[in-house]
């Protein structure tokens, strides 16, 4: 590797934070594939926890040729991945010094941010990651993705570990590349219906019922309706509606509208007329998806699609 001081980390642009390393155990950087495939597992184990099953059993491939990897390939097909055992818990109470706390800087935050003491650059060269299927929070997933002529740094920290830092792309070291992600929608009901029960009932809301619907308006448009019942205590039953469209133009420009909610019951209509204007305030402006990528990275095209599953892919110019 070469010294720190000698080559300089890259130019990041202006306004966006350079992307945090990723540790890859002890220095010095792994130098045969097999010890890098057993470096990602591990990375992979430490970054989920106790959260995700099977990646023990995950086939991981890696080719080395010098600093460059020439090819990466990861399969967490059969990998079940949990909702973080805090998320299903009630809520508590926060007390002020908890509040400080919580707010002292690096509480919390494992990221690994070193000192670094040597810097070498590397690509990697094709980048694949399957799943067929994974396990999110009860919810099959089937994701194919790939990415070619990713540039990075090797790094070496003060503290005797080693890891890569992505390099982000610019109009000179374009990615390539494309990505499918494919649900079940009666699945993805289900999930949507199990996380919305845990997260009202840490508000004291019981959810009693809930149907999400999803219709095809062309490649790039969908509407969304959910109908939902809840309860409150003994005496407050309702059920709530929610509609919406979702769009995306050529250009990239996300927008969404037509949202309404609405309630028969007047307590809870009371009560979602004092978000609706935040609601159509925060929907009414559309999103530019193209102008928070790095200038490496163009969307050739994007398509949703709507039927028995939920077909999102992307394709890389």
């Amino acid at each position: 590797m070469t010294d720190a001081a000698q080559r300089p980390a890259p130019d990041q642009p202006a306004g966006r934070p350079a992307p945090d390393p990723i540790p890859l155990g002890s220095a010095p950087r792994p130098a045969l594939g097999a010890d890098l495939e057993a470096r990602i597992r591990a990375t992979l184990a430490d970054e989920v926890g106790g959260q995700a099953l099977g990646l023990d059993r995950a086939p991981i491939t890696a080719e080395l040729d010098g600093a460059d990897i020439t090819s990466a390939v990861i399969d967490l097909s059969g990998v079940v991945v949990r909702l973080p055992e805090a998320a299903t818990q009630p809520a508590r109470p926060t007390y002020p010094a908890q509040a400080a706390q919580a707010a002292q800087p690096g509480s919390g935050d494992e990221r690994w941010r070193p000192e670094v003491v040597r810097r070498e650059p590397g690509n990697l060269h094709h980048l694949r990651l399957d799943a067929h299927q994974l396990v999110a929070v009860d919810l099959p997933v089937d994701i194919t993705a790939e990415l070619t002529d990713l540039r990075f740094d090797w790094v070496e920290g003060a503290d005797g570990r080693v890891g890569i830092q992505p390099v982000e792309p610019d109009a000179d070291h374009p990615v390539s590349g494309h990505a499918r992600i494919a649900v079940d929608k009666a699945g993805l009901v289900a999930t949507v219906r199990g996380v919305a029960a845990v997260v009202l009932q840490q508000q004291g809301i019981t959810l009693t019922a809930l149907d999400l619907d999803v219709v095809s308006q062309g490649p790039r448009a969908a509407t969304f309706r959910i109908d939902a019942a809840i309860k409150k205590g003994v005496f407050l039953s309702a059920r709530v509606q929610a509609t919406a469209s979702v769009s995306i133009d050529e250009n990239l420009v996300l927008a969404v509208r037509d949202v309404r909610l609405n309630s028969g019951n007047p307590i809870v209509a009371a009560l979602l007329g004092t978000v609706r204007g935040k609601v159509e305030a925060a929907t009414s402006r559309d999103i530019d998806l193209a102008e928070k990528l790095p200038d490496g990275v163009r969307i050739a095209d994007v398509r949703l699609d709507v039927g028995a599953q939920l077909v999102a892919s992307a394709r890389l110019a």
